[in-house]
């Protein structure tokens, strides 16, 4: 192989011109006519450039490289130097080879992206409807003659800039919602949880037990003691509620969706609450604890009750009742005033103003809560003495066919739940005014 580098140059140029030929030969580019089929399309939309003049000044400059470079590799087998005015003149000619296949490469594509517009053309949605396969396998097949037929079509199309009206100036948007104040849910947390799979919670209750155990002499008759046992049913109802969004807000603000449905589900949570607590048990409703609680009797005589001496002798009913309490539910109102009481020399009773221990009398937890009437209380074994069963945890969901959403473009976000409750014991409670008589 021979290694003068006027032999390397001669090959360097065949290749440029086979390069070329290649061309020709796949009709990327016609030298015999000076034309592309791109180039063609370009003169005639009556481009600005003349694509049939560079393909032919291409053709010329490559055959111009293909004889120089022949010539070349002819001589350099002989051993004869390529001349410096011959180098110049391949030099040139390879500069405007370049500069061809550039401008030609620019029209080309220029000339594609023209075509393609042409061939792609918006459609209207109209045509796009009526176009769309979906639309087509329904027409066809009569299920839009049918009574209730629909059909829903997917259509592209171009994106939809919104803006204010009036001078240029951005709003300084901040992040997050302001949210409504929310009560603090804490009435579940307090009664046993249970799951079921039915509509109807079915269970025995004790209604009567009357004790003989006595000493036996050796060959008497023992006596008998009774128990008398009554069915009891709690039926499952269901809780729900639904808000409506539109279609727009949801695509523009992604989080606003995560918010409704954190709404949507303190909406259900703060209802359960209420119906647990004071359910009437009239209709679709729970019967709640505080419902079915037994009345306060104050099972001792004081004198001179405060509202903490109150709270203690309904303890002492309950706990005389063989249910020892392990809860006190009051008015955020009344708790206050209870941890407001003072002694002779003005000292807090209800601990310290400054420290952080957890509301309680008696050790019971105290729970604060709006759904409680203010002057009312509820002590009792929530634990032994109730029971909650939820047949279907609460769940979410989206429609867009729901009364009149499709042409408003409107959603809807429903939120339900079923769940019952069981009060096996309501001796286990007791309810009455805080206020001392």
């Amino acid at each position: 192989m021979l290694k003068n580098k006027y032999h390397t140059r001669a090959l360097v140029l065949l290749g440029l011109a086979a390069v070329a030929g290649i061309a020709q030969a796949f009709g990327v580019v016609d030298l015999q006519t000076g034309a592309t089929g791109v180039g063609l399309a370009v003169m005639a939309m009556g481009g600005e450039m003349d694509a049939k003049g560079v393909t032919e000044a291409l053709a010329k400059v490559t055959d111009q490289v293909r004889e120089h470079g022949e010539k070349a590799l002819a001589e350099a087998k002989r051993g004869i130097t390529m001349s410096e005015g011959v180098k110049q003149t391949v030099d040139e000619l390879l500069v405007k080879q370049s500069e061809y296949v550039a401008r030609l490469d620019d029209l080309e594509q220029k000339a594609a992206r023209r075509s393609q517009e042409q061939s792609t053309g918006e459609k209207s949605l109209g045509a796009q409807f009526v176009e769309n396969d979906a639309f087509k396998k329904a027409h066809e097949s009569g299920d839009l003659r049918r009574k209730g037929g629909r059909v829903s079509v997917d259509m592209s199309v171009k994106a939809i800039v919104t803006s204010n009206t009036g001078a240029g100036v951005i709003a300084d948007r901040q992040p997050g919602i302001i949210t409504q104040p929310q009560r603090r849910l804490t009435i579940r947390d307090l009664i046993a949880p249970g799951r079921t799979s039915s509509n109807l919670i079915t269970y025995m209750k004790e209604t009567g037990f009357t004790n003989n155990t006595a000493p036996v002499a050796e060959g008497s008759r023992k006596p008998e003691s009774t128990l008398t046992l009554a069915q009891s049913t709690a039926p499952v109802i269901k809780l729900a509620h639904f808000m409506k969004a539109s279609t727009e807000i949801l695509d523009d603000f992604p989080a606003l969706q995560s918010y409704i449905d954190e709404r949507l589900t303190y909406g259900l949570k703060l209802v359960e609450e209420t119906q647990m607590l004071k359910g009437s048990g009239v209709g679709n409703n729970l019967n709640g604890i505080y419902t079915q609680a037994t009345a306060y009797v104050a099972p001792i005589t004081l004198s001179g009750n405060t509202r903490i001496d109150v709270l203690r002798l309904a303890l002492l009913q309950a706990e005389l009742a063989e249910y020892p309490s392990d809860g006190i539910v009051v008015h955020p109102t009344d708790w206050a005033t209870i941890e407001l009481l003072k002694d002779t020399q003005g000292r807090y009773i209800i601990g310290n103003p400054q420290g952080n221990l957890a509301p309680s009398l008696w050790g019971r937890p105290v729970v604060a809560t709006q759904a409680m009437t203010v002057d009312t209380f509820l002590v009792g074994a929530f634990r032994m003495g109730a029971q909650v069963f939820d047949r279907m945890m609460a769940s979410v969901a989206v429609a867009t066919e729901n009364e009149d959403d499709f042409v408003n473009n409107l959603i809807t976000i429903l939120i339900e739940e079923r769940l019952a409750l069981v009060v096996n014991r309501p001796e286990a409670f007791v309810k009455g005014d805080i206020t001392p008589p």
